[in-house]
């Protein structure tokens, strides 16, 4: 079983689909409906602890400060989202004869959102600062606090079923609230002192041990209280995030919890009923579509009622559409305490399944939709004009982008008198830049129109100082064709991808680790005593030459395999290339670089090409890896 989890996650995520789909995939073949090797039964007991762990680490990351300074939108945003769709989901569920409990866990399940895939996609985006990613985090932090009552209210509604009381839930909440304020007490007092003497005996197995046993006795003490489980490691966790030990905690507990939630996922695919998906897969479908649009609308509605612009609202929206993993742990529960059957569970669970792997896409597009659905709803809105006021236009740097390093540059430009124009997409970035005097413009530079109003053709200079490669693809030859003479400068990563950005119009490429190295090395060489215009010419000759000492490095552990690296291949007596001169090795063939040769201790960089090779010689080669091993062989047998 775990051999499959090990190749579906691999499959998955080189189609850039996150690992609980593998999961999914991994129980529906270990399953009932596969090999049947384990019934979801079996794992249930294993599985669970894993939604314990999780809840656990939920709980670290919730800071009391950090809620209060998101209030507003916390409580007043996620609040109503969670509300209005549980509410709207629930009703659509009566009309379909869906019994009021029925409803009630349905609606929970499909208002919740995935923290985890979202929070990983914004993350990757550098989108969680922009206003669509605050909203976002905002909403997901109510979720994930919304969760907790739900846990409260499933054992209940499996006892109360039909005949649940107003009075039953408000004596529930009471015992949950006692429940917290006995653990705020405990962890208040207890657990510091606790974690103090674990941490005083420096040993690592005591203090991983120390959390395990913590999660799971706060776990086990709420599940006495006939509360969930998950409840009370959460609360362990949240006590236990404002100590010194948040991070190590967290870094013990992440082995435990992600190979237990992934057995969690598991589970949940051996519920999936094939043939009850291909019986009822136009269902499953629509039902999909209605959730996804009936999120997205009901998430935009709110927003626009808060006075958010357009395309703020519906970039959130398109981002929180999709179902989340913590629905999974609601409808698990639920089938467990039998409140929906196989059925319905099946169906849900393919719905929040083939939202998620939706989500990716519906994510890192949303500005776009937003900006294109824009266009067509603000037809008749004029843009603001772009008017450089500069003397000597002809001395005009533009820079494009206005994040970290856009705005370095700025400063020193202005600190040096020289003129500047900046275009950029975020609006508060824009709008904070102008009040405070700086020529920064909003403008979209993928746009041949915004470029020219910038007097792109009069610029000296042009600074793409944009993270993005697929940003860079599109701008770069736009500029390179408006402006034919001006020098261009791109910053980028790394150097990836240098050559086809020279080719594509860049006057020079600036990776930012290669640089970052050679001001390490500059600083080094100063100190050893080599004289400041011989550090100066070498870094030039560095640069001149595509940065040639600052690539290919020997492999080690953590070494990326899609990178060129050095290899040394020792020759010995009878190797095929003994006897041979450099030139007759076919080294374009090959596609490996020949960067030096050892011989008797001493290293020859790029030798001769009529050097004869001896044995004993060692050729230092440069290439990927598969390359590199192609070339051995060919280097020893031929």
């Amino acid at each position: 079983m775990l051999v499959i989890a090990i190749i579906s996650i691999a499959l998955l995520r080189r189609a850039g689909l996150p690992a609980i789909l593998a999961y999914l995939v991994t129980g529906v073949i270990s399953g009932p409906s596969g090999f049947n090797w384990f019934s979801q039964h079996q794992m249930q007991s294993v599985a669970e602890l894993g939604v314990v762990l999780l809840m656990f680490s939920l709980g670290l990351e919730f800071s009391l400060p950090r809620l209060w300074a998101m209030r507003r939108t916390v409580f007043g945003l996620g609040s109503a989202q969670v509300v209005v769709t549980t509410l709207l989901a629930t009703c659509i569920s009566l009309l379909s004869s869906l019994s009021i409990v029925e409803s009630l866990v349905v609606g929970s399940a499909i208002a919740l959102s995935s923290t985890a895939i979202v929070l990983k996609l914004l993350n990757e985006q550098g989108w969680l600062r922009r206003r669509h990613g605050e909203l976002s985090v905002s909403v997901l932090l109510f979720q994930d606090l919304a969760v907790v009552p739900l846990l409260i209210l499933l054992p209940l509604l499996a006892s109360g079923g039909e005949t649940l009381s107003i009075q039953s839930i408000g004596y529930a909440m009471a015992e949950g609230v006692l429940a917290f304020i006995a653990l705020m007490a405990f962890g208040k007092w207890g657990l510091p002192r606790l974690f103090d003497e674990v941490a005083r005996s420096r040993s690592n197995e005591l203090f991983m041990l120390s959390t395990l046993v913590v999660a799971l006795l706060t776990g086990a003490l709420t599940q006495w209280l006939g509360l969930s489980m998950a409840l009370g490691a959460f609360m362990a966790g949240m006590l236990l995030g404002e100590s010194q030990y948040k991070r190590q905690l967290e870094a013990d507990i992440r082995p435990f919890r992600d190979l237990l939630m992934g057995l969690f996922f598991i589970s949940i695919g051996m519920l999936i009923d094939f043939s009850l998906v291909l019986q009822f897969w136009w269902q499953i479908l629509i039902i999909l579509i209605a959730v996804i649009v009936g999120k997205a609308l009901v998430v935009f509605a709110l927003l626009r009622l808060a006075k958010e612009s357009f395309r703020i609202s519906v970039s959130t929206a398109l981002s929180l559409a999709q179902v989340g993993e913590f629905s999974f742990v609601v409808l698990a529960l639920a089938v467990n305490y039998e409140l929906l059957d196989i059925e319905l569970s099946t169906k849900l669970v393919m719905v929040a399944v083939l939202s998620m792997a939706i989500a990716p896409w519906l994510v890192r597009h949303s500005p776009d939709i937003a900006r294109r659905l824009q266009g067509v709803k603000s037809k008749g809105e004029k843009t603001l004009a772009i008017e450089p006021k500069i003397e000597h236009q002809n001395d005009l740097v533009l820079i494009l982008g206005y994040g970290r390093v856009g705005q370095t540059i700025a400063r020193f430009m202005k600190t040096e008198a020289v003129p500047f124009l900046v275009l950029d997409l975020d609006p508060t970035r824009v709008s904070e830049a102008r009040k405070a005097g700086e020529p920064v413009y909003f403008g979209d530079v993928c746009k041949r129109s915004i470029l020219k109003q910038a007097k792109i053709r009069e610029a000296k200079l042009i600074v793409l100082t944009f993270s993005s490669s697929r940003i860079l693809e599109e701008v770069l030859p736009l500029c390179r064709q408006l402006a034919p003479e001006a020098k261009i400068l791109v910053r980028t990563r790394d150097d990836t991808g240098m050559e086809e950005l020279e080719k594509a119009g860049a006057s020079q490429v600036i990776p930012e680790t290669l640089e970052g190295s050679l001001m390490l090395v500059s600083q080094v060489l100063y100190q050893c005593g080599v004289p400041l215009t011989r550090i100066l010419k070498r870094l030039e000759y560095e640069r001149r030459n595509h940065y040639k000492y600052l690539h290919g490095f020997f492999s080690g552990a953590e070494t990326d395999f899609t990178l060129e690296h050095l290899h040394a291949v020792a020759l010995p007596k009878g190797a095929s290339a003994v006897g041979m001169t450099l030139a007759e090795i076919p080294w374009e063939k090959l596609r490996v670089e020949l960067r030096a040769v050892r011989r008797s201790g001493a290293e020859v960089e790029s030798p001769a090409l009529d050097w004869i090779i001896r044995s004993g010689d060692t050729l230092i080669i440069l290439g990927k890896p598969r390359r590199i091993e192609k070339a051995e062989i060919h280097l020893l047998q031929g």
